[in-house]
């Protein structure tokens, strides 16, 4: 199935609510210490709940390792290389897993997501520092303790947004704006992750690092994505889906830009709770879901 995470160390971003918490709290589970990453009490999303001492707390109950850093990973002038030092200095041992699930806040209009033409420089180049810098900066900061360790597991969460959208035809009328929108600075980000992962994987492969990336199938039940749509996909399947992405052999399960459900039907892997004790009582891969047989945006490319 994969390698234990039993003496790893894990540096999770956006650990305050919603996946990146229920990855942290699911590889503390596994035996991993985690470092849970999210803005200061001045700076986080009040309007969504969600704390980083909520993750802490549900790792304590079952004896986790876990650590709560408070920073600000949008902020350009934030050093990285001091996050890296405080989870070593922690821990007493170099992360070999890094999991980005941070993504700059989304802003919405009376239609959906903020239109192309009216989307400010504000709000496009917090969206590429989150979303995209701050990945690239955590990685470059973990690879030489990766390095040194024999190997290492990068991941960043990525979007179905991220594939091209539909070409607009003269006949037909465009589909009413969702929430979402046409999304073009958001799933540009993604996108642009998701042309990082083939590329650091391909430089990293002979060091024994695994790059991939993870998209939902559908709507993950999180404290934002419950603003947007319904819920269909257990976030249970989320997370061991990347779970599965992170403790994989680095030779084989890496260069993947993979979607939940496919992935978990393709490996065969079944669903456990949070806390890994107990198969989830939902989505497995025998489950009867069409959309396990759903082909990735670069599905031609083996991703």
């Amino acid at each position: 199935m994969g390698q234990s995470c039993i003496g790893r160390v894990a540096v999770v971003t956006g650990a305050s609510r919603g996946i990146g918490q229920a990855i942290a709290i699911r590889l503390a589970a596994e035996g991993a210490q985690v470092a849970l990453l999210g803005r200061d009490e001045e700076r986080r999303n009040r309007e969504l709940s969600g704390t980083l001492e909520e993750g802490i707390e549900a790792i304590r109950q079952f004896g986790g390792s876990a650590v709560a850093l408070r920073c600000d990973i949008g902020d350009p002038a934030h050093d990285k290389a001091e996050i890296i030092r405080q989870v070593e200095a922690a821990f007493k041992a170099a992360p070999d897993i890094l999991v980005h699930s941070a993504a700059a806040p989304r802003e919405f209009g009376p239609a959906g997501n903020i239109a192309f033409a009216q989307t400010p420089r504000e709000f496009f180049m917090r969206s590429v520092e989150v979303n995209v810098w701050a990945f690239w900066e955590l990685a470059k900061q973990v690879i030489p303790g990766m390095r040194r360790r024999g190997a290492g597991w990068i991941l960043a969460i990525t979007s179905s947004q991220a594939a091209p959208h539909p070409r607009p035809t003269p006949d037909g009328a465009p589909a009413p704006l969702d929430r979402l929108g046409s999304a073009c600075v958001y799933g540009g980000t993604k996108a642009f992750l998701d042309r990082i992962c083939t590329g650091a994987a391909r430089e990293l492969y002979r060091d024994n690092i695994a790059v991939n990336n993870l998209a939902n199938t559908g709507a993950v039940a999180t404290p934002l994505s419950l603003t947007i749509a319904k819920a269909t996909e257990p976030i249970e399947a989320f997370v061991e889906a990347a779970l599965a992405l992170v403790t994989g052999d680095p030779k084989i399960l890496t260069s993947r830009i993979a979607h939940s459900l496919p992935l978990l039907y393709e490996l065969k892997r079944p669903v456990h709770t949070l806390d890994g004790q107990h198969l989830f009582k939902g989505w497995q891969p025998d489950h009867d879901d069409p959309r396990r047989f759903m082909k990735g945006y670069l599905c031609h490319l083996g991703h």
